[in-house]
């Protein structure tokens, strides 16, 4: 076999980036899916109130159920449904949330099938800046009567916008 010659100046061996790019954005693939998942049980519905004193929970709590109270809105933000709904709930479906009672003892069976007592939940309200004080009180009584006894709010850092 013929050797062929190289020019001049001309380095020895070429690599090939191909496998090297492909690596590279598989690791980037993988860090974009395993990141962040804390706000899995967020709903883009829900605009938290900002507070300047919020801050996250300085330990994570082992059991909890996120109740997400909110409004439908259109693209822009407004909303479109003065009524607050409990989103990501029931099956996924949205329900009102005083009418929530009989699914928040379901809720309570469930983690006492699980061996957890429902006292030991927490029970975390993300609740619309927008939602009226008095439903978010009477869905805190409709977890009581059900058995919950912990609760956190969630609200946004930063000052008012």
């Amino acid at each position: 076999m013929a050797k062929r010659e190289r020019p001049s100046g001309s380095p020895d061996a070429e690599v090939d980036m191909t496998p090297m790019i492909d690596i590279v954005f598989q690791l980037i693939a993988f860090f974009a899916v395993i990141t962040n998942f804390e706000e899995t049980q967020a709903d883009e519905r829900v605009k938290l109130p900002r507070d300047t004193l919020a801050k996250p929970p300085e330990v994570k709590v082992e059991h909890q159920l996120v109740l997400n109270v909110g409004f439908y809105r259109d693209m822009k933000g407004e909303k479109t449904d003065t009524q607050p709904w409990l989103f990501n709930f029931v099956n996924g479906e949205p329900v009102l949330p005083l009418s929530a009672g009989a699914q928040l003892k379901k809720e309570s069976v469930l983690f006492k099938n699980k061996g957890i007592d429902p006292a030991k939940v927490t029970v975390k309200v993300r609740a619309d800046a927008e939602v009226q004080t008095g439903i978010v009180q009477e869905l805190i009584k409709l977890c009581q009567n059900s058995g919950f006894e912990t609760f956190a709010m969630s609200a946004m850092s930063g000052p008012d916008e």
